[in-house]
């Protein structure tokens, strides 16, 4: 199984994370693409275990089923019909594999805290360097909300936060660990591909955005495999609650859930606000 870990985790708390920042690659809005590779690999987390290697494409996820045990990839989370899981698990199976490593040997305990997991998810995942804190926390039961933000935002508008991350206990067991299934919309959207749809290539982006003299990039990522699968940037947007579209290329998908991401910033940090959907492959 692969799982992402964010090698500063360790001995840190989640506010205080350190990664690199996805660059934006200069080409024109409304349909430029073009390849690029994904962020650095996350950190090692707080707590016992110790900081396991950095993952390889053999070692990736795949997906769960409603309350029953998982006939293959590409099944909804247990509990949460019409979720999609995003990271770090890609079926329940591996999510109970690593619930019972833990219980075995304590081993990666970052996946019981929402806040490590959502911070791993922007670094090691999506390669956003300057995401190293959480901005606000809110969990109810088996769900939580993390906001996560850049360092030298917190005096700005929002507390600088740039996403809001949705995540879920995957599977029933007291230790199961958490699993990124979206993000809350805000005032920049990523609405179209609807979440959960199955999409091809070209792919077509597209939501709303409020802000000033923005520059959106698109980019689509599976957890198998450290590469974009496609990006496309920079499209100027901005204004009150304006839509903003563009359409990116994608190859080498083999997962059955795809992230796609969308991104802004330059104003005081490298990225500053992003949303992202899951989608399926055909």
């Amino acid at each position: 199984m692969r799982t992402w870990l964010p090698p500063r985790l360790l001995g840190l708390t989640a506010a205080t994370l350190l990664v690199l920042t996805a660059a934006c690659s200069g080409s024109d809005a409304a349909g430029d693409t073009a390849g690029s590779t994904a962020g650095p690999a996350p950190a090692s987390p707080t707590g016992t275990g110790s900081p396991s290697p950095p993952p390889t494409a053999d070692d990736a996820p795949a997906t769960p089923s409603p309350s029953t045990a998982p006939s293959g990839r590409g099944e909804a989370l247990p509990g949460f019909p019409g979720l999609q899981p995003l990271w770090p698990f890609a079926t329940l199976a591996e999510a109970g594999s690593w619930e019972r490593a833990f219980r075995s040997d304590g081993s990666q305990p970052w996946h019981r805290d929402p806040e490590q997991t959502a911070l791993s998810f922007t670094q090691g995942y999506l390669g956003f360097s300057g995401i190293d804190r959480v901005t606000s926390r809110d969990v109810t039961g088996r769900e939580a909300r993390v906001g996560v933000g850049p360092s030298g935002t917190e005096g700005t508008e929002g507390s600088g936060t740039a996403a809001v991350i949705h995540l879920v206990r995957y599977g029933a067991g007291p230790d199961a660990p958490w699993e990124v299934v979206g993000t809350d919309e805000a005032d920049f959207s990523l609405t179209s591909p609807a979440y959960g749809a199955t999409v091809g290539t070209p792919l077509r982006a597209g939501g709303r955005i409020t802000g000033v003299d923005e520059s959106v990039r698109v980019d689509v990522r599976q957890p198998s495999t450290e590469k974009v699968l496609g990006t496309t940037c920079c499209l100027s947007a901005g204004g009150r609650n304006q839509p903003w579209t563009s359409t990116v290329t994608f190859s080498g998908a083999r997962d059955p859930v795809l992230t796609v991401v969308a991104s802004t910033g330059g104003h005081v940090a490298e990225v500053e606000r992003f949303t992202v959907t899951a989608v399926r492959t055909r």
